[in-house]
């Protein structure tokens, strides 16, 4: 072989190369896309079947574990208001319930209700211990999420206006929660 010969061997291998390294991260590139989108559809096919319903009567006047009367769908009308399905007891709800703390925190209209999270007194300590300043009702029985058909903790309601307009379940960032609030003022 002469040196020539040689040299145009070593750019065709180095084409080559690069063909397949651009190759390779097209190929990447294409495969994280086709799992995001996976993972976009079967997280949104969940979180629909999974989100709580509102009822045809719902109760939505009730006292939370002060003895406080809250009105949600008054609260409704003055702009979107989150409620927040939550337990003492959810290990996941450990995650997003200083999310939801801090949501209260910058002047959200937010309502939680404790499911099934013991007494009043429990529910008090829990919320002391945590540092928890968000406005609780406290289900002891469950009744007020089964009512919503609620299926898992951690679980959110959007109300404007009286009526439901989102719902979602799982961990939820708080700029997700905060522009959900926002659309529901804005549509």
């Amino acid at each position: 072989m002469t040196i020539d010969t040689m040299h145009q061997e070593v750019k065709h291998q180095e084409v080559n190369s690069a063909k397949t390294t651009k190759q390779k991260i097209l190929s990447i590139l294409k495969t994280v896309v086709i799992y995001g989108l996976m993972f976009a559809v079967i997280y949104t096919a969940v979180n629909w079947w999974r989100q709580p319903v509102m009822p045809a009567s719902p109760q939505l006047q009730l006292t939370d574990y002060q003895g406080e009367t809250i009105d949600l769908a008054e609260l409704s009308y003055e702009q979107p208001t989150l409620v927040y399905f939550w337990g003492t007891w959810c290990s996941v709800c450990s995650f997003t319930s200083p999310t939801i703390n801090k949501l209260a925190a910058d002047n959200y209209p937010v309502v939680t209700i404790a499911v099934q999270s013991g007494s009043d007194l429990d529910l008090h300590s829990y919320l002391d211990e945590n540092d928890f300043s968000f406005r609780t009702i406290n289900d002891q029985e469950g009744d007020i999420f089964d009512d919503w058909q609620g299926q898992v903790t951690p679980s959110y309601v959007v109300l404007e206006n009286g009526k439901m307009t989102q719902g979602l379940t799982g961990i939820q960032p708080l700029w997700s929660l905060k522009l959900r609030l926002w659309l529901a003022s804005v549509f």
